[in-house]
C-alpha cells in the first residue's frame, strides 16, 4: 500500500507533495476532510515503533493545553491524534513497510530516494 496522510490547507504538505512528484498508485487522504480511523493509525504505530514518534509537539492545541507540562503516555498521545487531526505530525507516507513522518529535510529526500527506487 502507497498512502500519504496530509492536510490539504497546509502549505508545507502542499510543498512537500508537489516536490515528491507522486505517482497516481498513492493515495492521499485529507486528514481534514476524512478523518484517521483507529485501524490506520494502528498501522502507522506499527511501522513508526510508537504513538510519540507521530505526534505533533507543535500543534496549536498542544500549547495551549499546556501538554509539554504533563506526563503523556502512548495511550494519551494515541488518544490525542485520533481526537484531532493537528495532533499528527504531517505528511506521514506509507510505503509498503516504510513509513515518513513529518517535514524535516533527510525525512524527505529519504521519502523522495524511496519513490524513485
Amino acid at each position: 500500500m502507497k498512502k500519504l496522510y496530509h492536510l490539504s490547507t497546509c502549505d508545507t504538505c502542499k510543498r512537500i507533495i508537489a516536490a515528491l512528484d507522486l505517482s497516481s498508485d498513492v493515495v492521499l487522504q485529507d486528514i481534514k476532510n476524512e478523518s484517521i480511523t483507529i485501524a490506520q493509525l494502528e498501522e502507522m504505530q506499527e511501522l513508526a515503533g510508537s504513538y510519540e514518534a507521530l505526534f505533533s509537539k507543535r500543534a496549536r492545541l498542544y500549547k495551549e493545553r499546556d501538554l509539554k507540562n504533563k506526563a503523556l503516555t502512548e495511550g494519551d498521545y494515541k488518544g490525542l491524534i485520533l481526537e484531532h487531526y493537528t495532533f499528527l505530525k504531517r505528511p506521514v507516507l506509507i510505503l509498503d513497510t516504510t513509513i515518513f513522518v513529518g517535514n524535516a529535510k533527510k525525512t524527505i529526500e529519504a521519502a523522495q530516494v524511496a519513490l524513485t527506487a
